[in-house]
């Protein structure tokens, strides 16, 4: 064994269960016993898949989705452009895998995954994924409108009044409803106990809603409210359920989807209760396109994701962010990702070598490459590796030829027709309306409520009467006043995180 094959093996020694990455490569030969290996039990410690487009992120993001599944870890992935429907199907018996997992010496089986498809409030194939405003909370909205701090100081505002009279905001609809009344002669009194409101703020947050009601918010906000536990699920052979967000349809709308999915994280982190250290993760969250959410994002925005991140650990959740270069993610968020699967770089312009540079200062360095140099040479299916071993200490960065996916790698045109056969089909496929703000506005102002839907749309329709809760406490939270009093100090994780530092 060489000296380079003894030190990434010894680097990479795991005691406990492991996901094969790959072997490593020094000096352009590919070295069998460089086992390159991230133990399972640390996945919760976070991680960065980077590297320019078409070096092969998204087959990473692939294998160790499937490995994750193969060992009873559920699995959240955004699926930016349709590449990850093929986790449903088994790859093919000939082609570049079976070629790749040959040369590695590992044996290679197709496998089909048990996938899960979702869609952001039903746009394009895949179960619809819907959030009420409430729940959604101020600040999420603030930078899905692209609203300055003053406008999200204003929404919270807001937010806390319609807590205080207990008016429901489960569509884009209903918060319209309430900017209009607040912007009223009537709303500015009842507001001003509060720190009102200036009409040119209102002005420009309605003017705001119009943008992310076209961007996909009408369809996205409303109910039946996504619920957590339906990510965590494994299926009848003990696999890990894989549960794939179709985003293909909302390509252009990038500040809805990127901020929906930090809205996920943020459940996770309120809803999971603390579970230290586990064996292996509950979830692994990989977040695709993850420099859209730190886009003119305020500096409160970026303070909650960054003690989002740092304090899901805790939940059994591992988060995964997956973007071109690791410069897009702030210096804080990316202090915090123990594992760095770095594909290729390139270095076409002065900015693209600046980034480069910054790039490798962020690694730990290297008695065997250049990683300036090394960064610009890896081919497909390439990366520059470095992880925290069991013990918690960086591993020497090394260059591992990955492994092959075993399910396709290209994508399936039965994600439509999976999704409707789903058991979550029945429990999200069917839009719920009911009564709220909107309506509650309108009757106290004496006047017909403005169709919330297009005409040829279902009117909305009382919701079911809830089954009878038992006990005094029981009966308090359900009541008007305790969802008040719940949404007000427990908004997401954000609320609660302000809370607890």
């Amino acid at each position: 064994m060489s000296a380079f094959s003894d030190a990434i093996a010894k680097g990479y020694a795991v005691e406990g269960a492991a996901l094969e990455l790959g072997r490593g490569v020094h000096e352009g030969t590919l070295e069998p016993d460089a086992v390159v290996r991230v133990p399972l039990a640390t996945m919760n410690r976070h991680g960065l898949v980077a590297g320019a487009t078409g070096t092969g992120k998204t087959r990473t993001l692939q294998l160790l989705a499937e490995q994750l599944s193969d060992a009873g870890v559920a699995v959240f992935a955004a699926d930016y452009k349709g590449d990850l429907s093929g986790l449903a199907q088994a790859g093919a018996a000939d082609g570049p895998a079976p070629k790749r997992m040959q040369e590695l010496g590992l044996e290679y089986r197709p496998t089909a995954y048990p996938v899960e498809f979702l869609s952001l409030g039903g746009i394009g194939a895949g179960v619809p994924v819907r959030a009420t405003v409430s729940d959604f909370g101020p600040q999420l909205l603030a930078k899905v409108l692209g609203a300055n701090e003053t406008q999200e100081q204003s929404l919270a505002l807001v937010f806390r009044f319609a807590d205080e009279h207990g008016l429901a905001l489960v569509d884009l609809a209903d918060l319209r409803a309430l900017l209009t009344f607040l912007g009223s002669d009537e709303g500015k009194d009842e507001l001003a106990g509060l720190g009102g409101v200036s009409s040119q703020t209102i002005g420009v947050l309605l003017r705001q809603l119009v943008g992310l009601e076209d961007g996909g918010g009408k369809e996205f906000f409303g109910e039946p409210l996504f619920e957590i536990p339906d990510l965590l699920r494994t299926g009848p052979d003990g696999r890990g359920v894989i549960s794939s967000l179709e985003l293909a349809s909302l390509q252009d709308h990038p500040a809805l989807f990127s901020t929906a999915l930090m809205w996920l994280l943020a459940e996770l982190f309120e809803q999971l209760p603390e579970v230290g250290d586990l064996d292996k993760p509950k979830l692994v969250f990989f977040f695709d396109e993850a420099h859209l959410l730190f886009d003119d994002a305020t500096k409160a925005f970026l303070d909650e994701v960054t003690r989002t991140v740092r304090m899901i650990r805790s939940k059994g959740v591992g988060v995964f962010f997956v973007t071109q270069s690791p410069t897009d993610l702030p210096g804080e968020v990316l202090g915090q990702l123990g594992a760095r699967v770095q594909h290729a770089l390139r270095a076409f312009t002065p900015e693209d070598a600046d980034a480069l540079r910054k790039t490798v200062r962020t690694y730990p360095k290297s008695d065997f490459y250049d990683l300036e140099k090394l960064l610009t040479e890896l081919g497909t299916g390439e990366a520059a590796v470095t992880i925290l071993s069991e013990r918690g200490v960086p591993t020497p960065v090394v260059h591992t030829r990955l492994v092959a996916p075993r399910s396709s790698m290209t994508g399936w045109n039965g994600v439509d027709g999976a999704a409707k056969a789903s058991p979550l089909w029945a429990k999200y496929g069917t839009r719920l309306e009911r009564e709220s703000a909107a309506e509650a506005l309108a009757k106290r102002a004496g006047q017909s409520p403005a169709p919330a839907t297009p005409t040829g749309e279902p009117e909305r329709k009382p919701a079911r009467e809830a089954k009878q809760a038992t006990g005094a406490l029981t009966d308090f939270l359900g009541s008007r006043q305790g969802k008040a009093l719940q949404r007000e100090f427990v908004r997401g994780a954000f609320s609660l995180l302000r809370k607890r530092i």
